[in-house]
């Protein structure tokens, strides 16, 4: 089984450390996940937990982690636990044993070999499947999905996630004795807000692939855009600022980018407005009462109305993942 091609985010790398080349930034924050990770990359221990907000590069931190390790040469694979349905993400990770008109198929722990499986949004795995992974981790071996024999697995596991899990372990949905083991090597992302001037330094960056893809010189950032991208928060971190330039390179005709291509203001008046007392439309419960099911459809109806169907945005005002939502969408029949 092949790892999907993903294009991984630049995010500055210290010296003599080839594999962390993507890793953009001189802050002592970076600097210090990329020293973590570095020693983590060597270990034989097998698991690891990258935790960060939303867009601060979590797998590509995993994918460097990968490339310095001395499997660099197995693949890759990555796995978003909120994807799939329960029946369908125990088939993928742990393999099916076959019977009633459905094939043997290994999942893939077992197919990567010595490998690296990253498993994003490692608090949506469902709780059923936590115990088989925890086994995995601390037996080496997997049972496929409706077997009874156990299949020895060698690959590291790289989990990821942008919610507190100690939070997920006080409310009983995620098991303590996993995140225990997955935690016993942790490395903590930090926000692109607490970078400094590493976030001009990744604008550079991406402004360089633009102008690559493009084909033409790469436009620079005036000094009312630099000011601007220094005060921003950055909500969506990398990932955000990477949509915010991709954007100015295109509506911008100069070759340098002014403040008001980044529209950071713009978006600064949609956090506004859904943080403060302003809001945005309102749920109403009648005395009679209203299904939980139907509370869940406006909230996310109105979300999708206020980001203007930008279902990524909806995801992070909501506090879910996006493809949580996408399968809401899906189920309420909503227009995504």
């Amino acid at each position: 089984m092949s790892a999907p091609s993903v294009r991984p985010h630049p995010i500055p790398v210290p010296q003599g450390a080839p594999e962390f080349a993507a890793v953009v930034g001189e802050s002592a924050a970076i600097r210090h996940a990329v020293h973590v990770a570095r020693k983590i990359a060597v270990s034989p221990l097998r698991a690891v937990l990258i935790a960060g907000e939303a867009g601060t590069g979590k797998e590509l931190l995993a994918r460097c982690i990968h490339n310095a390790g001395p499997n660099s040469d197995a693949p890759f694979v990555p796995l978003n636990c909120a994807a799939l349905p329960e029946p369908l993400l125990d088939a993928e990770l742990f393999g099916n044993a076959g019977g009633e008109g459905q094939g043997r198929k290994p999942g893939i722990l077992e197919l990567t070999g010595r490998g690296t499986v990253f498993l994003d949004e490692i608090g949506e795995l469902p709780r059923p499947l936590q115990g088989k992974l925890l086994r995995a981790l601390e037996e080496y071996s997997v049972r496929r999905y409706g077997g009874l024999t156990e299949v020895a697995v060698h690959c590291r596991v790289i989990a990821a996630t942008k919610t507190r899990m100690d939070d997920r372990v006080a409310a009983g949905t995620f098991r303590e004795d996993l995140l225990g083991r997955l935690s016993v090597l942790r490395i903590e992302l930090p926000p692109l807000r607490e970078r400094g001037d590493d976030v001009h330094q990744i604008a550079a960056v991406f402004l360089a692939e633009g102008g690559r893809i493009a084909n033409a010189p790469p436009k620079q950032l005036g000094l009312d855009a630099v000011a601007a991208i220094r005060m921003h928060r950055w909500p969506g971190n990398i990932r955000e600022l990477k949509q915010v330039l991709e954007r100015a390179i295109v509506v911008c005709d100069s070759p340098l980018i002014g403040a008001d291509h980044l529209m950071i203001q713009q978006r600064r008046s949609l956090a506004a407005s859904t943080r403060g007392g302003t809001g945005f439309g309102e749920i109403r419960i009648p005395l009679a009462g209203k299904r939980l099911r139907d509370v869940e459809r406006e909230a996310i109806e109105l979300t999708l109305q206020l980001t203007n169907h930008n279902q990524s945005a909806a995801a992070r005002i909501l506090c879910i993942s996006r493809p949580t939502l996408a399968r809401k969408i899906r189920a309420y029949g909503l227009t995504g």
